[in-house]
C-alpha cells in the first residue's frame, strides 16, 4: 500500500515493544499507513508527525507546539492511562480526539507491583539478597524489620486500582487508610478503608503508596515539605507518575533518615523519555531504596491488550466512529 493510496497515515511517536505489528495489523487492515518512529522531543514529534492523520503515543510529549503545527491529525492514542504527556486542552482547541486506555488493561497488573515493592522494602528483600550475594548470611543484616501487622498502610488516592491494592494489603493485617478529595468519604469506607485528610496521611501512614495520577496539582506532592513529616521509620511506594515525588528531595529524607526507605516504579526525571540515559541518578547508590523501571503495568497479557486498545481506537476516530475511552470532548473544537 501507498501512502497515496492509504485512506490516511497514522505515526507511532513511540514504542518500546520491540515490533509493532500488532498495530500495524489494525492500522494496514483498515486501509491506513502506518509509520513508526522514535521520538524524543516535541519538535521530533513535530518532524514526524506534522501531515499525518493519527499519532499513538507511549512516553512521547504531543504538547501545544506539536498540536498547532498538525495540518491534519484528527486522533492522539495513548498507549496507557495517563494523559499527562498530551496537552488535552490544545487537541480540544484544534478538535483532536484524545484516547486513553481505561484503568483495567492493568489494574492486576500494578496492583500486585505495588504490594510487591512494599513488601520487599518492608522485609529487606533486595538488602538480605545483596548481602548474602556477597557472603554475609545473617538475619541482622536486614534490621531493623517490623511487623506489618497493626501497622497504618495508607494510600494516596483511591480510584480502581488503588482500591484492588487495598484488597490485597488488607489480608496482612495492616489498617488502610486513604485520601481522595474526590471521593465522597462514604465511599471510602464501603471498602473498609478509613478516610483521611492529606496530614493525617503524610503523619500516620507507615507505609505509604502513591497511586495518584500526575496533574499540575500533584507535581511534587512529595518534595522535603512532605517528606519531613512523615515518620522516621515510614517506607513509600510510588506506583504512579515519578515526578509526584521530587529526586532530590527523597534522596536527602533517606540519606538523612527522615524516612526509613522507598520503593519507586518510575524516577522523576522519567528515563524511557530521554535519548541516551545513564543511570546518574544518586538514588541508585542508596541501600534503602528498591528503583524499577516503569514496569508496574506489565504482563504479556496487560502489553497486548493496550497496544491493540490504542490502535484501534485510532482507527475508529478516523473511520467516524466514537473513541470507547475519549479524554476530551471535542465538539466545540475546530478541525485543523
Amino acid at each position: 500500500m501507498t501512502r497515496t493510496e492509504a485512506r490516511g497515515t497514522i505515526l507511532i511517536a513511540d514504542f518500546d515493544f520491540g515490533d509493532v505489528d500488532i498495530e500495524r495489523a489494525i492500522a494496514e487492515g483498515a486501509g491506513f499507513e502506518l509509520l513508526a518512529a522514535q521520538c524524543k522531543s516535541e519538535d521530533e514529534v513535530i518532524e514526524k508527525g506534522r501531515d499525518v492523520d493519527g499519532v499513538l503515543t507511549q512516553y512521547a510529549r504531543v504538547g501545544s507546539r506539536a498540536i498547532d503545527a498538525f495540518t491534519r491529525c484528527r486522533v492522539i492514542a495513548r498507549y496507557g492511562t495517563g494523559v499527562d504527556i498530551v496537552d488535552v486542552a490544545a487537541a480540544t482547541r484544534r478538535g483532536i480526539q484524545v484516547t486513553n486506555a481505561p484503568n483495567e488493561w492493568c489494574a492486576d497488573e500494578v496492583a500486585d507491583h505495588a504490594v510487591a515493592l512494599w513488601l520487599a522494602a518492608a522485609r529487606k528483600i533486595c538488602v538480605y539478597d545483596r548481602a548474602t550475594r556477597q557472603g554475609t548470611w545473617r538475619w541482622q543484616s536486614g534490621e531493623p524489620i517490623w511487623r506489618l501487622r497493626g501497622r497504618v498502610f495508607g494510600l494516596l488516592s483511591f480510584g480502581f486500582i488503588a482500591r484492588l491494592i487495598a484488597e490485597r494489603a488488607r489480608v496482612f493485617g495492616v489498617e488502610v487508610w486513604a485520601h481522595d478529595p474526590f471521593l465522597d468519604e462514604s465511599e471510602i469506607r464501603s471498602c473498609q478503608v478509613r478516610p483521611v485528610s492529606f496530614d493525617e496521611l503524610v503523619e500516620g501512614a507507615d507505609y505509604l503508596v502513591i497511586q495518584a495520577p500526575l496533574t499540575p496539582q500533584t507535581h511534587h506532592t512529595f518534595d522535603r515539605a512532605t517528606f519531613r513529616r512523615m515518620k522516621p521509620t515510614a517506607i513509600l511506594i510510588n506506583t504512579g507518575r515519578g515526578p509526584i515525588v521530587e529526586d532530590t528531595a527523597i534522596y536527602q529524607a533517606l540519606t538523612e533518615g527522615w524516612i526509613a526507605g522507598a520503593a519507586l516504579d518510575d524516577l522523576e526525571e522519567e528515563p524511557a523519555k530521554q535519548r541516551g540515559w545513564l543511570p546518574r541518578s544518586p538514588l541508585f547508590t542508596l541501600p534503602n531504596v528498591i528503583v524499577t523501571p516503569h514496569a508496574a503495568y506489565y504482563s504479556e497479557q496487560a502489553i497486548r491488550t493496550v497496544r491493540r486498545f490504542a490502535a484501534e481506537e485510532a482507527v475508529r476516530v478516523l473511520t467516524g466512529q466514537p473513541a470507547r475511552c475519549p479524554v476530551n470532548d471535542v465538539t466545540a473544537g475546530s478541525r485543523p
